[in-house]
Formats: C-alpha cells, structure tokens, sequence
C-alpha cells in the first residue's frame, strides 16, 4: 500500500468498454476522487457510481480531439492528477490528453509501443527478442522479398487492433494483392493497407503474462498457458481455456525472463501489462506476439487473483496513487493454480448450477456467455477440470458468432 496523501487525487479514467470497476472502487477507498468518461452506449451499465464523483458521456463514435476536449472541460473546475486509460483502445487517446495537459504519464508516442502491432515488432526486436519474422504490409518490393523468403502460410494483422479482431490467414502471394486491393478501397483511409502487417506463421502454444509494474521494473507477473491460441478461438469457435503454469517449471522462469526484458525495454514507468508469446513447435523456441498496458480482458484478472490473491485492477489503482515517490508495498502472493473456462453461449443467461465442484470460486454473469473461473493448490486438478468443463461446455452452452473485421462502434 502507498502512504496517503495529502491532499486527494483527482483521477479521471476513460473506458470505451464497461472494465476496470475494481479500479475504480479501489480507488475510491483510497481516498481518491474519480471521473468516469465512456461511451454514450456504455451508461447503463453497472459502474460503481457511489464511487464516482462525476460521470461523463462521450458519442459512441468520439474522436481523439473529442476526448482531450472533453476532459479539458472537467480540467477547468479540478485539477487533474491522473489519467487513466481502463481499456486498449483509450491509451492512445488518453496520452494525447496527458500531453495537452501536461499532465505526466505516458505520452501518445511512448503508448503507440503498447498499441501498435507493427511498432511493438520492431521494438523487441531491437531488444534481441525472438520475433516472427514479418514486414509493413507497405513497399511492394519489400512484400515482394517478404513472400520469396518466407514460406506461406502468413498471418495479415492490423496494426492496432486488439485480439484477433481482423486478423487474417494467408495462404497464396496472389490473395496477398488482392487483399491489398480490397484494404486500399476502403472510404476509411486508417482502414487501409498501410494500417496492416504480414507475419510468418507460427505453429505452437501460446502463453501470457500478465504484470503489474512500477518505477519501469514488474512486480508481480502471473504466468499463464492457452488451452488453444485465441485466434483459433476467435475465427473458428470453441471454448477459451486459460490456466497458471507449473511454478516450478523452465517455461515458466524462460517466459518471466523475456517478460523483465520486454517491459523494461519498451519504457513503461508504471501499470498494467499483458503480453504474449507463442512456443514454436518448429524449434521450441519462444517468440513475442504483441503486449498492451491494460489488464488482461476474458476474465484473466479474476483468473490471476484465483491463483494469487492479487487483484491486479486494484494493485494497479494502488500503484497509480503512490506515483513514484510514496511507499508501496506488494501483498504476498500464493502459489496456487487458477484456470478459465469461457464461451459463447447459444443461452442468454446460461445456468450452470450443474457445474458445482468446489473449485469454482467465481461465474461469469454476461448475456450470452458463460464462463467459470476456478482455483486449487494442485495444477493437475486445475487441468482436469478445464478440460472436462471444456467438453461439457461444448455440449451444454457454445455458439460460434463470425469473427469481427473491425472493433464494434
């Protein structure tokens, strides 16, 4: 915990999505006074108004400009402390309002590491970190050298989407063009080809590690395997499956150490990472995928916290309000194992009373999904139970929704 200051924060977060309520609580009991900005669309949802002392609305199609406006406005009746960003999409926006400001934290420039896909290549691997080979979906030359030298299939990303929100399987250098053609003709010009990358395909399990992080160095960092990529997931359906790795375990110590190196090389004094990388099954070796400066979404927090007892929104909020001056001090975690189970579900509120094993410690309460979160000191029941709910998932709850092309407005 922080030493209490003086005189209290006054924190605004931003949030495109409803996420970040252990947060915003958190802060609250500190003593802090929050500003919540979010969508239009977002106001009904079950945000923690007792402990807000203002709650802004933007439109649900706002612009960067719209957002430093909008909290230019709260800055002429309060003086900023803070500026937080509780989803992915904010963080470059919210640098944006800290340089107009002048407020510290993270600028736009040192966020756009953390958000675009292209930029946070190019940054580990000047880090001498494992990195899928891959090019600027740009210079025809270049793609051209890209596809001779690298065997398809390729892997198409937008560079600032998050998940596998337009991501893409190429199989063919002439699906490459036409790909192109087809990016280039869209009206939006942020939609375009320019906006994308092309990356060797990598055949293997994918891991994350998810941070907490101070005076540039992480903390506290949860190591975590998927039970199938999440891209997988996305484009083809399925139950997402996600639990601790063996502690004891050289995946586990090799993925902390790539973690240190990519956190402390990419310049982030303090919050909240997540990161991933994927385990070729070519030659064994890790390679870095992408990492953002937010809290892990699909329930990871909660899966965290189940194996650790760190609630990493609210050591977040606690390290937000020592800065970096005032004392904080981590809790002590556990060693335990934690697992996830999520999925679509065909069910608008799914019931899973028959799911009663007394592992579970905490169900996903979302229209059309359904979700258990489960905990044990012996990462063998973790796994029998993941993948036994898995099946029973499939047969009890899972639909399959098309994956997205672009974030939903």
């Amino acid at each position: 915990m922080s030493e209490t200051n003086t005189e209290p924060l006054n924190i605004v977060c931003t949030a495109t999505y409803f996420k970040g309520v252990d947060f915003i609580r958190e802060c609250h009991e500190r003593g802090a006074k929050v500003v919540l900005l979010t969508r239009y669309k977002f106001r009904d949802e079950a945000w923690p108004r007792e402990c807000l002392v203002d709650f802004f609305m933007v439109p649900d199609d706002f612009t960067p400009d719209i957002l430093v406006h909008a909290v230019s406005q709260i800055a002429k009746h309060i003086k900023i402390d803070r500026i937080i960003a509780l989803e992915e999409f904010d963080v470059i926006s919210a640098g944006r309002v800290r340089e107009h400001l002048l407020i510290p934290g993270q600028t736009s420039a040192d966020a756009k590491v953390f958000r675009d896909k292209l930029t946070m290549r190019a940054k580990a691997r000047e880090a001498g970190i494992n990195v899928p080979d891959f090019v600027h979906l740009l210079n025809y030359d270049a793609l051209r050298e890209f596809m001779g030298r690298v065997k398809p299939p390729w892997i198409l990303k937008p560079r600032a989407d998050v998940s596998a929100i337009g991501v893409k399987k190429i199989h063919e250098e002439e699906e490459v063009w036409r790909t192109i053609d087809a990016l280039d003709a869209r009206d939006n010009i942020n939609e375009q080809s320019s906006y994308y990358l092309l990356e060797k395909f990598v055949a293997g399990r994918v891991y994350h590690v998810d941070s907490l992080v101070r005076n540039g160095e992480p903390l506290f960092a949860g190591v975590n395997g998927y039970g199938r990529p999440p891209m997988n997931v996305t484009h083809d359906g399925g139950v997402f499956i996600s639990h601790t790795l063996d502690y004891d375990s050289d995946e586990r110590f090799e993925l902390l150490d790539l973690n240190h190196k990519l956190i402390t090389s990419f310049g982030l004094e303090r919050g909240a990472t997540h990161a991933e990388f994927i385990k070729s099954d070519e030659d064994g070796k890790f390679y870095f995928l992408e990492v953002a400066s937010r809290v892990g979404g699909a329930y990871i927090a909660e899966t965290l916290e189940a194996a650790s007892g760190i609630n990493i929104w609210r050591e977040w909020a606690n390290i937000e309000i020592a800065g970096g001056e005032n004392e904080y001090i981590l809790p002590n975690a556990r060693k335990e194992y934690g697992g996830i189970v999520l999925s679509l579900a065909k069910q608008e509120y799914p019931n899973t009373s028959a799911y009663n094993d007394d592992e579970i410690v905490y169900r996903v309460k979302k229209p059309h999904h359904v979700g258990l979160v489960i905990r044990s000191d012996s990462l063998d029941r973790v796994k029998e139970l993941v993948n036994d709910y898995a099946v029973r998932f499939t047969n009890d709850f899972v639909a399959v929704a098309p994956p997205l092309e672009r974030p939903p407005v």
